[in-house]
């Protein structure tokens, strides 16, 4: 019976042994599995930031390139003026008229008709500067600067 004592110990450690190793490695491969995770985790959080990141550069880019559009939208618009002088003669009576005439164009293309604005004339009364006054289109506002009030009157 020796003999098989020997045997059955034999495979019994060996056994015990296979178990021994079997948990040995199963606990490593679970630190190996755990170590990838956390590879993988710091990879994700990477490369979230880099595409929040690359998103918000985009985004830049986009309103600097829109704001670009704009500017040069605006640049090519602009205001063609002219002004002239008119009489009315009514019986013994002759008035002076300043007349403004202003249209809107973008490049050589005109997005507006002309528009007439009459205003009487005193005398002594710079033409021209009262023509700028009269600005439908051309005004402080439109260019950015700080408009003054200037008041005008009616003259019958």
């Amino acid at each position: 019976m020796t003999p098989i004592w020997w045997v059955v110990g034999s495979a019994t450690c060996a056994v015990g042994t296979g178990l021994l190793v079997c948990f040995i490695m199963q606990s490593r491969m679970e630190v190996l599995l755990s170590k990838q995770r956390e590879e993988l985790a710091e990879a994700r959080a990477t490369l979230a930031s880099q595409k929040e990141s690359l998103e918000n550069s985009l985004r830049t880019a986009e309103e600097t390139t829109k704001r670009q559009a704009m500017d040069d939208f605006l640049a090519d618009i602009r205001v063609e003026e002219r002004h002239y002088t008119r009489e009315h003669k009514v019986l013994f009576r002759s008035r002076k008229m300043l007349v403004r005439q202003e249209r809107i164009f973008f490049r050589n293309i005109p997005l507006s008709n002309w528009v007439e604005q009459e205003m009487p004339i005193e005398e002594g009364v710079d033409t021209d500067k009262m023509a700028q006054t009269m600005s439908i289109f051309a005004n402080a506002a439109l260019f950015g600067e700080v408009p003054q009030v200037t008041k005008r009157k009616l003259l019958s």
